[in-house]
């Protein structure tokens, strides 16, 4: 698992040939023009990689997979909040509507599993099945609203569908404390999200944590954004910019070198 770790140890570089890398890369990926197509920013045109955003209610997944579809020409696909028809029950009754909702998600996260898995081109995701099933359904089981015997049902239903699913190269997990999640859940003001209890946005962070660092198998990029506002600011965008870059082309992580503090 590769994370953005700045605690590891950091090997010193030749600052001026690092600059040197920088600009080269740089001078690559706004030459790369492909006929028909949008650049991608420095990936070939028939790339078929597959990103995943993820984070906690509230920690600005939707608003960041938009920003990083427009910006290399991904295409964006994004989780059918506003059509699940059990939501508005859920928040209200979560024990009684817990498994009706959590199924319909898998269905339809299953469903667009499957046409990642036959495109030809790279998809950037808003929440993958992975944090569905390992954050929101595993909450709702330790906390007593899913029984056990739902519980089971739903994992074994996952485990047949997980052997046709592919994982996503590269997850972005938005890392967000519960007052700025609060925050911005309030921000934005959606009805169905305004009787949301504060343990239970306390509890999924818990998952979230324990998903990431400890269970998931896969390439995770971290991003703190607890004081980011990647969407009004476009040196905060650039930031995540440049991590995803490292994180895909290569070279080094930015926390190696960054060329503006130089």
């Amino acid at each position: 698992m590769v994370h953005d770790d700045a605690s590891r140890v950091v090997p010193h570089f030749d600052t001026a040939a690092v600059k040197n890398i920088h600009i080269v890369l740089q001078m690559y990926r706004k030459s790369c023009t492909f006929a028909g197509e949008k650049s991608r920013r420095g990936l070939p045109a028939n790339s078929k990689v597959y990103i995943a955003i993820s984070g906690n209610i509230g920690a600005g997944k939707t608003t960041l997979t938009k920003m990083l579809a427009r910006y290399y020409g991904w295409e964006p696909r994004f989780e059918s909040v506003t059509f699940n028809p059990y939501l508005e029950d859920y928040y209200t009754d979560i024990k009684r509507w817990s498994f009706c909702l959590e199924t319909y998600f898998l269905k339809e996260r299953f469903k667009d599993m499957l046409a990642i898995s036959q495109a030809t081109h790279t998809i950037v995701q808003d929440r993958s099945i992975f944090e569905g099933v390992y954050v929101f359904v595993t909450n709702n089981y330790r906390r007593g609203d899913l029984s056990e015997r739902d519980y089971e049902t739903y994992m074994e239903l996952f485990g047949h569908m997980k052997r046709l699913m592919k994982m996503p190269d590269l997850m972005i997990y938005l890392r967000k404390s519960v007052p700025s999640l609060i925050a911005q859940i309030q921000k934005r003001g959606r009805a169905y999200e305004a009787s949301m209890q504060l343990d239970y946005l306390r509890d999924l962070n818990e998952r979230y944590e324990d998903f990431i660092f400890r269970q998931y198998e896969g390439r995770v990029l971290v991003i703190e954004s607890d004081n980011m506002d990647f969407e009004n600011n476009p040196e905060d965008f650039r930031q995540i910019i440049n991590k995803i870059d490292a994180q895909l082309f290569g070279l080094f992580s930015e926390e190696n070198w960054n060329i503006s503090n130089r």
